[in-house]
């Protein structure tokens, strides 16, 4: 062998480029650059094994293996005259060539030169490299360490920051075992199940319409001279609605609702003094939706 003692499952002494133990993936490939440098990162680029070069955003394929059977050793290059394919490792054991000043540490992660240079394919720890899915094992001797390369993740953080795609809450499902929500989707469930949680619903002010997106509380105030309000039917069964006389500015406010809110047909809700309050629920009659009244506290009803 090329080693200058035995190889024994223990990568002391030997250089970069070397497997380690079992169970690596290792890949070969007829089309690869002249002159790929052994123990160093190789890119996959069209179709082909080339060396890094400062390109953008490379494929990173995995590390340059030596050739067992002839004297290609770590640092030496594959020689398109002499080899016809090339073998690089990429998952499992094996040494890398580390960038001279480097400092790797134990399970530290492994990132690769990449600034168009001499240095293109070496190991780093800096994380402003090219980020390996691997990590630093051991160093074997001086600017050579074991690592461990592990199948690629894929591209964790664009997943996570994709606000509309994979990752968006309009794209993940939901289990409602207890049937509380039609919806399927989490941002759907969501938007429904909000509505009906109660709210602070602001008043609208003389003859403005008092919202019915969700349930909730509305108080109202009125000023010198009479006013009025409107209210279209409920969005959703079991809506509730509480209208409150909060201010009395010495007018009345008479609240008109777009169908009946009781048997007796009465569509005007009254509120003459401070303090009135009236409490309705969305329910289905006919087939359609409308108010309902659930409790009446002065409140004079037409």
């Amino acid at each position: 062998m090329a080693f200058t003692e035995s190889f024994s499952n223990d990568p002391a002494a030997v250089d970069a480029g070397e497997r380690f133990g079992t169970g690596n993936v290792e890949l070969t490939s007829t089309t690869f650059e002249d002159g790929l440098i052994v123990g160093r990162f190789c890119k996959y680029d069209t179709g082909s094994i080339d060396k890094l070069d400062g390109s953008a955003t490379p494929t990173i394929a995995g590390v340059v293996l030596r050739n067992v059977a002839r004297g290609v050793e770590g640092g030496s290059t594959i020689d398109q005259t002499y080899y016809s394919q090339c073998e690089y490792l990429r998952f499992g054991l094996v040494t890398v060539s580390v960038k001279t000043g480097e400092t790797p540490t134990f399970l530290s992660r492994v990132y690769v030169s990449n600034d168009g240079d001499a240095n293109d394919g070496l190991a780093t720890a800096t994380n402003t490299d090219v980020a390996v899915n691997a990590e630093y094992i051991r160093e074997v001797k001086t600017g050579v360490w074991l690592i461990l390369m592990t199948p690629p993740q894929g591209d964790v953080a664009t997943h996570i920051g994709d606000a509309v795609g994979a990752h968006a809450a309009s794209s993940i499902s939901i289990a409602d075992a207890g049937g509380y929500t039609s919806q399927i989707e989490v941002e759907a469930a969501l938007q429904e199940l909000y509505a009906r949680y109660p709210v602070a619903i602001t008043d609208p002010g003389d003859a403005g319409a008092i919202p019915v997106t969700k349930s909730g509380q509305c108080a109202l105030t009125s000023g010198l001279a009479g006013e009025t309000r409107t209210l279209a039917i409920p969005s959703f069964v079991n809506q509730t609605l509480h209208l409150s006389f909060d201010v009395d500015g010495t007018g009345d406010i008479a609240v008109t609702a777009a169908a009946a809110i009781d048997q007796s047909g009465d569509t005007v809700m009254t509120f003459e003094d401070a303090g009135e309050t009236i409490s309705l629920v969305g329910v289905q009659v006919g087939g359609a939706l409308v108010w309902r009244v659930l409790a009446n506290d002065g409140v004079a009803l037409t």
